[in-house]
């Protein structure tokens, strides 16, 4: 508890702990500010981002930074689910199509790319485990290639198309967990040799870290803090975003992802300047992999359970490009194992891209509900 006492005081930006409380506060007594609720949101979730690095850097001290990855980006992800099942209990189905493809396309290419960019400019050449990354992209990959096939089929005006897509739906996201599982098996337990950190980085400061037992409460905790936060955020933000301005399809596409991702973006982005590429790398591209191969077919299953009407994986053919070329950009950056500041200014200008695009030609059939 000392520990947890002392870094409060050390570090400044937990004093944005007390938006905690705010935007809970607001949210029951304003529950209509939404402007209000934003602004409130976003600044809760900074400093939980924060403590969450914190305690994943203490978890990965112990276990390994591909464990400590995983674990980073499982926890980050829960944000993700439990925005999405609140609104697909509601059949808000493009908002959880367009937060899925842009936490996928936000993570691979903005995140893994601020990542080059801030390690690149404090190291002159990095290293990590090219196996680990190649794997990632390429199950990333495999997701991309099972959301093209739906959205290629989907576009016909035959009645019968419809259930063909949905039944296909199905037996894909069933396949693509099976995967995903199949994955886990063989980078953590069957060769799981393979993927061992190649940074020269060491977890440094280790009087500063938590102990295990309490980084693991505190990662439990933090996690549904910002789950609830974020839940909070994303019912205000598409009024907030009238105020300033965003499009509907920039705000699920980019806004969501960004915010849903903070947590997972301040562990990655500080990995990366300590030299330990590998965890940033297995943050970025993990998480990017576990929401196409297991967050988005879990998402599609209970739909048949908790959903007005069955969820499919047909998405706006915009949003399959856009996924398919962040795949085939993060395949060919990390081939070599090897990375410099430059190759995340490629990440982040293809990203940019995107971005722009969305402010500016927002697609119709990506507007929430």
């Amino acid at each position: 508890m000392n520990k947890i006492l002392q870094g409060l005081r050390s570090n400044p930006l937990l004093w944005l702990l007390a938006a905690v409380p705010a935007v809970f506060l607001g949210e029951h007594f304003a529950p209509e500010s939404h402007t209000t609720l934003f602004v409130l949101a976003v600044l809760a979730i900074v400093p939980l981002a924060a403590l969450l690095s914190h305690a994943t850097e203490s978890v990965a001290a112990k276990t390994g930074d591909a464990v400590g990855g995983l674990l980073n980006a499982t926890l980050g992800n829960l944000t993700e689910l439990v925005i999405a099942i609140t609104a697909l209990r509601a059949g808000m189905f493009d908002l959880v199509k367009a937060s899925v493809a842009g936490a996928i396309v936000t993570n691979s290419l903005f995140m893994l790319g601020m990542a080059f960019l801030l390690g690149g400019l404090k190291h002159r050449v990095q290293e990590y485990n090219a196996g680990t990354a190649r794997l990632q992209a390429g199950m990333l990959f495999l997701a991309a290639v099972a959301l093209v096939v739906p959205s290629a089929i989907g576009g016909s005006e035959r009645p019968e198309v419809a259930a063909i897509v949905q039944h296909l739906s199905i037996g894909l996201s069933v396949l693509l967990l099976v995967a995903y599982v199949l994955g886990l098996v063989f980078s953590l337990k069957t060769h799981k040799d393979l993927f061992a950190s190649a940074g020269k980085g060491g977890h440094g400061e280790d009087e500063h870290l938590w102990p295990v037992k309490v980084a693991v409460v505190m990662l439990a905790v933090i996690t549904v803090l910002v789950a609830l936060v974020s839940e909070i955020f994303v019912e205000s933000v598409q009024y907030a975003a009238i105020s300033f301005g965003m499009t509907p399809a920039f705000v699920g596409f980019i806004v969501v992802a960004m915010v849903g991702a903070a947590a997972e973006m301040t562990s990655a982005f500080a990995a990366a300047r300590k030299n330990r590429l590998d965890m940033s790398v297995g943050i970025a591209l993990g998480s990017s992999s576990q929401i196409a191969m297991f967050v988005a077919p879990v998402l599609v299953l209970l739909s048949l359970f908790i959903a007005p009407s069955p969820m499919d994986l047909q998405f706006w053919n915009g949003a399959v490009i856009m996924v398919m070329f962040s795949t085939l950009t993060v395949l060919f950056v990390t081939n070599t194992g090897r990375s410099a500041w430059f190759i995340g200014v490629m990440l982040l200008v293809v990203y940019t891209i995107f971005a722009m695009t969305l402010y500016l030609l927002p697609p119709a059939n990506l507007v929430p509900a």
